[in-house]
This record gives structure tokens, C-alpha cells and sequence, in this order.
């Protein structure tokens, strides 16, 4: 949905317990049109139930780049912080399965503001972030670094400890088995006896 005003902007991404509004201005120096957002003024983040949220631009960004990769490592079943701690941003696992999103103050005194989140909450804040971050209408260059591959120890870690040991313990297993088969199937050894002593030409008579 798009409110405008004849110059500022007003982007909102609504999902069922989340609400992104996104404020700003096109920026006619880039050539943007009337509808565009290239400046941005502030944003909200509205939870049903929940204190508003409000920030700057580098709060948006880091919740950006910290939300969305953990949702996608989540999914593949990892579990793990991300964003920094002495950062604007964080989210890291909670108790009993949540999301424990912390997010810093701007104004001096202030405490950080804790938020647990259950997993549908958690995916209406993906969805937002995922339109906001897709919106065509959209023109910042958002300083969010791009999706990253599973890295390969992290590939190795989606897999039950039970199957990670299954390889290993298969191949010492067949090498056991290989060793026992190979003495079993081993040639007797020959007879002990008189060596044979190496043949002699005949002599020739005189």
C-alpha cells in the first residue's frame, strides 16, 4: 500500500501481527519518479500486542541483515545468533523454541529492548522485511551484504549426530570386517623340510 503526500512517502507492509511502515522522499537528483523512495526519513515496525518500534536508517538495516539470515538458517535447521552484539541489532535462539530479538537504543539510559518471539511471529517479521526489501518502489542502496551459501561445516551440522558418525564408524567397520576375511582366506603356509638346493648341469663323461 501506498500513501503519498505531494513529496514524502509512506511504504507499509502489513502482515498479521507485524506492521513496517517506511517514510522518506524520491530523490529527484537520481532522476527517481514521484511514487519512489530514495531518501529515507524514519520507519516504525508496529507488533499487535507490543511497544511500536522506531528507529534510523542503520537500525532498519541491521535488522535487515540479521533477521533474514537467521530465518534462513533456521530453516535449515541451524540454530545460531546473528547480527552483533554491540550492535543496533541482534537476535539469537530462546528458551522453549522462541527468538529472542534485542534491539539498542538511540537515546542515552534507555535499556535494550528484549523481544521474544514465537515462530509465527517471527515469520510475519520475515515477510515484512522481505517485502520492504523487494519493493521495486524502493530506490536505497541498503548496505545489507546479499545471501550467503551454507558453509560446508555448516552443511555437516544439519545432519543428526547419529548419521555424521554412521560414515566413519561404516568404514571402520568394513575395514574390520576386510582384515578378519583376508586371514581367514590367507594360503597355509608351506611345510617345513629341506630346502630344495638349485639343480646342477650334468656332468659330462671324460
Amino acid at each position: 500500500m501506498l500513501v503519498s503526500s505531494p513529496m514524502k512517502q509512506s511504504l507499509r507492509y502489513q502482515q498479521l501481527s507485524c506492521q513496517l511502515v517506511v517514510e522518506g522522499l524520491p530523490d529527484l537528483s537520481a532522476g527517481h519518479g514521484k511514487d519512489d523512495l530514495g531518501i529515507l526519513t524514519g520507519w516504525s515496525l508496529r507488533w499487535a500486542g507490543r511497544p511500536e518500534l522506531e528507529g534510523q536508517r542503520d537500525h532498519l538495516e541491521a535488522l535487515v541483515a540479521a533477521v533474514l539470515p537467521y530465518a534462513r538458517h533456521l530453516v535449515s535447521g541451524l540454530r545460531r545468533s546473528f547480527g552483533n552484539p554491540s550492535g543496533p541489532v541482534w537476535i539469537e535462539p530462546g528458551q522453549d523454541g522462541a527468538h529472542t530479538l534485542h534491539l539498542v537504543s538511540r537515546q542515552s539510559g534507555q535499556p535494550t529492548l528484549d523481544l521474544q518471539l514465537d515462530d509465527a511471529e517471527l515469520a510475519d517479521l520475515v515477510r515484512v522485511l522481505d517485502q520492504f526489501r523487494l519493493d521495486p518502489r524502493l530506490q536505497l542502496a541498503m548496505a545489507v551484504p546479499p545471501p550467503q551459501p551454507l558453509r560446508p561445516h555448516e552443511l555437516i551440522q544439519r545432519l543428526p549426530l547419529q548419521r555424521r558418525l554412521a560414515a566413519p564408524l561404516g568404514g571402520m567397520a568394513a575395514l574390520a570386517l576386510a582384515a578378519a576375511l583376508a586371514g581367514l582366506l590367507a594360503p597355509p603356509p608351506l611345510p617345513a623340510g629341506r630346502p630344495l638346493a638349485p639343480a646342477t648341469p650334468a656332468q659330462g663323461r671324460s
